[in-house]
């Protein structure tokens, strides 16, 4: 692909519209200068101050702040927060992007904000340093009340949408937004609905999902299909074989080896990351590719060009330390000669 052809690509996206469905946390990024470091009177411990707290929208709001920073008419997210301060400034930095609808977004008293806290040392001169992370997630089954909601949000914004993208991000089954209450409805949609673009993404398992595009890492694609992923010719066959069974495109992200994909009945398709230009920070390039593939498709990209594009996404996004990055329409202009 070349400028131009990204730039009649890309000139599609102002007009798509994209549903959300999934796990949204609040990223909140702690920064501490060292050099200001003190020790507590009370307990002979080290006392960081912080000389800012930065708040965005995490694991699912990731894609969304992709999807907007690539121009999407309209976002709608579908999932959940707390009826507190996490969900407070989790629904404020989503509210703040442009294109977003927070109609379909749902807020109880039942569930905790799921929340990354994340220290981060700055260092004159040296990529930030990320301390241990402190995580706020709700481990008891999401309540049957806050189930329907969510799945009559979902049938509300499908109706609208060009795309869908699914996120199951949480590590316990159950406790999220992604339940078999909300496949099964999701199911239902796709058989009604073959042409639109679904695609689905899940850190545990997409076994037992209803037939979708796949996207998906080596580690969860070799659990998922049983086979040897050990090499890329391994790779291939395994998500040929995937499109084939699903009847649906298939993608899987290699980290420094790029990404694969295919589509049922035609031969897998292998585009190579782009080279790395000094240090890196790999947080939200997964879910760059998510949104940039989502947009491609929706937009009518063929495979090949789709897959391009997000890898020059994630190799934009990967360059930005100490936050999760996204990539504009006119970055992924930049990115090509």
């Amino acid at each position: 692909m070349n400028r131009s052809d990204c730039e009649v690509w890309t000139s599609k996206y102002a007009g798509l519209r994209i549903a959300v469905v999934g796990d949204f946390c609040l990223d909140r990024y702690f920064d501490i200068d060292p050099s200001k470091t003190e020790v507590s009177l009370e307990t002979g411990l080290p006392v960081h101050n912080l000389t800012g707290i930065r708040c965005f929208a995490g694991a699912a709001g990731t894609i969304v702040n992709n999807l907007a920073a690539l121009g999407a008419a309209k976002i709608w997210p579908i999932g959940l927060s707390g009826d507190d301060a996490e969900g407070w400034a989790l629904r404020r930095a989503l509210g703040k992007l442009p294109g977003v609808d927070l109609t379909h977004f749902t807020t109880s008293g039942e569930v905790h904000t799921f929340t990354y806290s994340k220290p981060l040392v700055h260092r004159a001169g040296q990529p930030p340093e990320e301390l241990s992370r402190l995580d706020l997630k709700n481990e008891r089954p999401t309540p049957e009340s806050l189930r329907e909601k969510l799945t009559t949000a979902l049938h509300a914004a499908l109706a609208w949408s060009d795309a869908v993208i699914v996120l199951d991000q949480v590590d316990l089954a159950g406790t999220g937004v992604v339940t078999p209450d909300l496949l099964a409805a999701l199911g239902q949609w796709i058989q009604q609905h073959p042409g639109t673009v679904v695609i689905g993404d899940s850190r545990r398992s997409l076994a037992g999902w209803p037939s979708m595009v796949f996207k998906m890492n080596a580690r969860e694609l070799g659990l998922l299909s049983g086979q040897p992923v050990d090499s890329l010719e391994h790779v291939q066959s395994a998500v040929e074989s995937l499109a084939q069974r699903n009847r649906q495109a298939a993608f899987v992200t290699l980290a420094e080896r790029g990404i694969v994909g295919a589509l049922p009945d035609f031969p897998s398709v292998h585009v190579d990351a782009r080279p790395v230009r000094g240090p890196i920070d790999i947080v939200g390039a997964g879910d760059s590719v998510t949104a940039n593939l989502a947009m491609a498709m929706a937009a009518g990209l063929p495979l090949r060009e789709s897959m391009e594009m997000a890898m020059a996404a994630a190799s934009h996004v990967i360059h930005q330390l100490g936050t999760t990055g996204t990539a504009s329409v006119a970055d992924l202009r930049a990115a090509f000669p």
